[in-house]
Order: C-alpha cells, then sequence, then structure tokens
C-alpha cells in the first residue's frame, strides 16, 4: 500500500530537477516492493534486482515526462518496474547494458522501440478508470502490490472465490479494452 502521507507526484517532480535524494527517498520507500513484484515475474533474484535497478534508472531519467493526467505517480513507477519485468521474459536479456543509461520517456519518438510502450501504458490507466473499483482494486493489488488472490481476499474483506471472479472479469475487460 501506499506511504500515507508521502508526496510521490513530488517526489518525482524533484527527481525531475536533478534531485538526488528523492530518488533516495522513493528507493527507500518502494525498492522492497518493487523488487517482490519484479520476483514474481522473472522467478529469479538477481534478475528482479537488475529489473528493480534498471526501473530506478528510467524513473530518474524520465521522471520528468510523468503526465499525472494519465494515472497516479506510484502507478508509474510501477508500471515501469512491470514493464521492464516483462521486456526482460520476452527478450530474454538485459535491459539496459552495464553503464548505458536509456534515454529520457520523454524523448522517445515514433520511430524508438519504447514509443509504443508509452502509448499502451496510458491506454490501460484509460482502460483501469473504466472498470468498477473492485474490480480494479483486485487487479492493481495482484499486477502492482505482487499480492496473492488469498491475500487480497483478506485486504478487502472479501470471499476468495468472488476476488478470483473480479480478477478474472476485470482482466478480460482490460483485454477488451487494450483490444
Amino acid at each position: 500500500m501506499p506511504e500515507p502521507g508521502f508526496d510521490y507526484q513530488g517526489c518525482l517532480a524533484a527527481c525531475a530537477q536533478g534531485q538526488r535524494q528523492a530518488l533516495r527517498e522513493l528507493y527507500d520507500l518502494e525498492s522492497a516492493r518493487l523488487l517482490g513484484v519484479a520476483r514474481r515475474i522473472v522467478r529469479d533474484s538477481a534478475t528482479a534486482e537488475d529489473v528493480v535497478h534498471d526501473a530506478f534508472v528510467r524513473i530518474w531519467t524520465g521522471a520528468g515526462s510523468f503526465d499525472p493526467s494519465r494515472g497516479s505517480a506510484r502507478g508509474w513507477i510501477y508500471s515501469i518496474t512491470r514493464h521492464l519485468a516483462l521486456n526482460f521474459i520476452r527478450d530474454g536479456a538485459r535491459l539496459v547494458p552495464a553503464g548505458e543509461e536509456d534515454e529520457p520517456v520523454s524523448a522517445v519518438s515514433e520511430q524508438q522501440p519504447g514509443f509504443d510502450l508509452q502509448v499502451r501504458s496510458a491506454k490501460i490507466f484509460d482502460c483501469l478508470d473504466q472498470l468498477e473499483p473492485s474490480r480494479r482494486s483486485c487487479i492493481l493489488h495482484a499486477y502492482v502490490d505482487g499480492c496473492t488472490h488469498a491475500e487480497i481476499a483478506q485486504k478487502l474483506g472479501a470471499p476468495l472465490g468472488t476476488v478470483k471472479a473480479w480478477i478474472k472479469r476485470g482482466l478480460s475487460a482490460l483485454r477488451e479494452c487494450m483490444g
């Protein structure tokens, strides 16, 4: 769950201005949870650590391109990590070679491979907004926070079967929306 009172959007704005302390605060607050998300996707601790490292490089270099009208700052951070982990699985290679940094997301053009990722990331936020709150909450707990169905059921005080149904229907609606 988000840290009460922590200003994720302000932290990203500070990162965009080159304030390393803001990145440190964000890292201290979220790195363990991001590692958990990455580990669940890539199924390897060392690889998950690489993914989280790469995610923080992207967060640092792309913080200026964060657009709050497209979703929450925390969601943006988790989305970067999840996309990098999924790309690792798909590509089977390290995403940011040692010593190299990606270009800021704002510098991505239609001809560059990351452009489609940026467009699809924006669309997923729109599609998530269209879901019923219970389904959206279940999906975010599962795919952003890395919770199991049982943990989600406990958090929401809902029966396990209901949570599973909400996730299944929510994912189906997201697939249809993302078309």
